[in-house]
């Protein structure tokens, strides 16, 4: 049994790499949105053409990603969302959203200090990790039985 998993979220820390070293081995292909920031916020503009109010040039940015961010979430059987310490991720709450709709399995990262603004999203996972570390260790789990060392 393979595993599809598509990696949602904040993109400041190193969050993905963490989780797909920590999955090696295992019979899984990961996918994600585009995290160069400045690609992902101006492709909008870069391909449809200037927007002189940034409201329409963000939102042309965001149709576009949406095409990606949809096609993932739909083909994906593991749907992780990654909330940071910083800036305020609506677009990880959506993603989180979207996987809960299509009844994809939902792993939620996060920190403690988290666990109130995002109760209702956490309800709807079927694990709230800590750590990438901890993702890796459930995807091992479910794909070999195998819990982690010293567990």
């Amino acid at each position: 049994m393979g595993l599809t998993i598509y990696l949602s979220g904040e993109i400041h820390t190193d969050w993905r790499e963490r989780v797909i070293e920590g999955a090696q081995g295992l019979d899984v292909t990961f996918s994600a949105p585009v995290t160069d920031h400045a690609a992902s916020d101006d492709c909008g503009v870069a391909i449809l053409g200037a927007e002189p109010d940034k409201f329409w040039h963000d939102r042309k940015g965001a149709q576009i990603n949406a095409i990606r961010t949809r096609k993932l979430i739909a083909e994906a059987d593991v749907v992780v969302v990654r909330f940071g310490d910083k800036y305020r991720q609506w677009n990880a709450a959506f993603d989180a959203g979207v996987a809960a709709a299509l009844g994809k399995s939902l792993i939620v990262l996060q920190p403690p200090e988290h666990d109130h603004a995002l109760k209702e999203i956490d309800a709807a996972a079927l694990a709230v990790a800590r750590s990438p570390e901890e993702v890796a260790s459930v995807l091992r789990y479910v794909l070999t039985g195998a819990l982690p060392a010293g567990a």
